[in-house]
């Protein structure tokens, strides 16, 4: 499959996992949209990038999510494939951890990804046709010590793309949820500590993970092959994930389910 001419927008772009697919499909031609709040840094990305748009904005503020979807749509006559990618991760025991790092991680990761697919999923629907990628982690597939705000909201991220995806799947729409494990990027470093504050060091797992590049091939490569959970990690992190991998029959199943009308009984039980 060939991402040519596709519509590609990326929220995260300006650094990790975010710029590296955006040169990526820049190679291969693609049109990219790309947000973040860095907007030096997403000009400095675009300048590289062949056909894109900057589109800079916060991810939390949902005031401006329906103007950057409505410019995002109209750049290019439509949105191929949206990439939510946007993310903050966590360094601290619980028991240790103000409750304003779980609404802030929990916003950002969770809640900010579902208010932007559902502003963008209509105009998928009455097209007929797009993807949704969510960019989850290994800890959202089992949870991880120091990590309890981002793994419940990386779960969470989860069943919602598992559930969307039952529900779209037969109008065409695909959503692919990706589950990254140790990939050398700044997430270590940006992560916050039990008081909200940002970690400022790495980790040697993180220093020593999969180069960003190389990851984002392995992505997608298996979005081309449709694949619906796309687990990119080595050693202990791969088991770990792979041992809590979703059947594709099950998938299969569900979206079945819905298909035959599951939706439509449930309103006429209703009426």
């Amino acid at each position: 499959m060939s991402f040519a001419g596709q519509v590609f927008w990326i929220t995260g772009a300006s650094s990790g996992i975010g710029a590296a697919m955006a040169r990526a499909l820049a190679a291969e031609d693609a049109r990219l949209v790309l947000s973040g709040r860095n907007e030096a840094a997403l000009a400095d990305l675009a300048a590289d990038c062949g056909d894109a748009l900057v589109l800079p904005f916060e991810v939390t503020d949902h005031a401006a999510i329906g103007p950057a979807t409505e410019q995002a749509w109209d750049w290019s006559g439509g949105v191929d494939m949206l990439v939510n990618n946007a993310g903050i991760s966590q360094r601290s025991l619980a028991v240790d951890t103000d409750y304003a790092v779980y609404d802030r991680i929990i916003g950002v990761d969770l809640l900010a990804p579902i208010a932007l697919t559902q502003a963008l999923l209509p105009r998928m629907v009455e097209r007929g046709s797009g993807r949704i990628v969510m960019i989850s982690s290994v800890a959202g597939k089992v949870g991880v010590p120091l990590r309890t705000a981002y793994s419940a909201a990386k779960f969470g991220l989860a069943g919602y793309a598992d559930a969307l995806r039952a529900e779209v799947a037969h109008l065409g729409i695909k959503v692919h949820t990706i589950y990254p494990g140790s990939i050398r990027t700044d997430v270590s470093r940006n992560a916050l500590t039990a008081d909200g504050s940002a970690r400022g060091v790495s980790d040697k797992a993180i220093d020593n993970g999969i180069d960003p590049a190389i990851a984002v091939r392995e992505m997608l490569d298996a979005m081309a092959r449709d694949e619906r959970e796309i687990i990119v990690a080595e050693g202990v992190e791969k088991a770990m994930g792979e041992a809590r991998r979703t059947p594709d029959a099950l998938f299969d199943q569900v979206e079945a389910l819905m298909a035959r009308g599951y939706a439509q009984q449930l309103q006429a039980e209703k009426a």
